[in-house]
Formats: C-alpha cells, structure tokens, sequence
C-alpha cells in the first residue's frame, strides 16, 4: 500500500488579524448602508484576511488559496474607533478545500461569526485563466 503524503494543512490551524475601525471602514463609506458603523463587507475582508494569513507560512511555492464560500452572520454593530480582532480556525481540509470557522469580537464581545471555505490552487494557472476568461 501507498503512503499518503502528509496533508499540507491540517485542522486547528489559526490566525488572528485586527483592525480599528476608520470612517473608511464604516458603512457609509462602503456603500453597504447609512450607518457609521464597521460595515460587514469590511467585517467579512476582515475575516477572510485571518482565513489568508491561517495558510500563508505553509503555502508550497507558486500556490494560493482562494476562496470560494462564505457564510458569515453579523451580530453587532462597531463604533469607529474600536479595535476588532478576526480570528479563522481549520476547521477541516477535504483534498484542496479547506474550511475555516471565523470570529470577529471587539473584547469579549462577538461582532461576527461563520464559516469561510478557501481551495488551493496553483497561482499561475488561476490568474492566467482569469485574463483569459
């Protein structure tokens, strides 16, 4: 029998990205809303970023992920000013598809949660295939 090779990537991984709400990150800014509070497009590039930075450091040469699927809840409202924090978990890897749980809190408050499923590709054939396209 024939070995597998060992998964690049396996469940638990994590990583934490944060950012402090600007006026550029509000809804109004965005485009998403009147409010001038931290958008969820901006919630969700939040999130996903953590799900990018989860996998950056064990990334073989000429290949990224991309993601694919997102299912996120927005639960609360951010001021300007206020510091969230995005934190992604590998929760499993299927082949190329990896699938993250994400949260997003300002302190112990929870802003966000869901699920962002990313798929490794090989960077140069996605790219070129999407000039192409």
């Amino acid at each position: 029998m024939q070995e597998q090779p060992d998964p690049l990537f396996t469940p638990g991984l994590t990583a934490r990205v944060e950012l402090t709400v600007t006026d550029a990150d509000t809804a109004q800014a965005i485009g998403s809303g009147d409010v001038p509070v931290l958008g969820t497009p901006r919630v969700l590039a939040l999130a996903e970023a953590a799900t990018v930075a989860a996998t950056a450091t064990a990334l073989p040469a000429g290949m990224t992920t991309v993601g694919v699927r997102v299912e996120l809840d927005h639960r609360a409202p951010t001021s300007i000013g206020r510091t969230v924090r995005a934190v992604a978990r590998l929760a499993k890897v299927d082949g190329r598809r990896l699938l993250f749980e994400v949260r997003v809190a300002d302190g112990d408050d929870v802003v966000a949660e869901g699920r962002v499923e990313r798929v490794l590709v090989d960077r140069h054939r996605f790219v070129e295939r999407a000039a192409t396209a």
